[in-house]
């Protein structure tokens, strides 16, 4: 396990132990699962006769396409990541890894956040990248602060409610 406490390697990619899991089942389940599939079905398209018009050999062949692109991008993010440990982090400051709870200061809404790498960001989730406006202008704040995001909507003003170190 790798710990975290200063800058990001601008190689590494970070990663809660969670999300690095997922994306490797995500791999494992391209290399083992969908790579023979789509070969059986180009075989079986061949089959077929005249590739020229072969509308099912041409989607297998995009499919084959498509899952060999995401096995190569999913090596390459698997091998640059660095998993950072959470139990380290302390809370008093919104980090990589951190849940913080802000309030829109327009509506008073409450909203929780988590701050993740780009690979595990999801919006539905509540799961945002450090590379987010937002997340950018969470992080390195304490308790209280008040914090201001230009967005593609607009400025928005935050307050930072609480911070919550999730344990992996």
């Amino acid at each position: 396990m790798i710990y975290f406490f200063g800058k990001f390697n601008m190689d590494k990619i970070p990663f809660t132990l969670s999300g690095l899991e997922k994306i490797k089942s995500e791999l494992s389940d391209l290399k083992k699962s969908e790579r023979p599939k789509v070969i059986q079905a180009i075989a079986v398209a061949r089959e077929h006769g005249d590739l020229k018009e072969n509308a099912e050999y041409h989607a297998a062949k995009d499919k084959q396409s498509f899952i060999e692109g995401r096995i190569t991008e999913l090596e390459d993010v698997t091998s640059r990541a660095e998993v950072i440990n959470l139990s380290k982090l302390s809370g008093e400051t919104v980090t990589f890894g951190t849940k913080v709870k802000i309030l829109d200061e327009e509506n008073n809404q409450e909203i929780d956040y988590q701050i993740v790498g780009p690979y595990e960001a999801n919006l539905e989730l509540k799961l945002i990248s450090t590379a987010s406006p937002i997340a950018k202008a969470l992080i390195g704040k304490e308790e209280g602060a008040s914090v201001v995001v230009s967005t593609p909507g607009g400025t928005k003003h935050y307050e930072i409610l609480s911070i919550e170190v999730i344990p992996t």
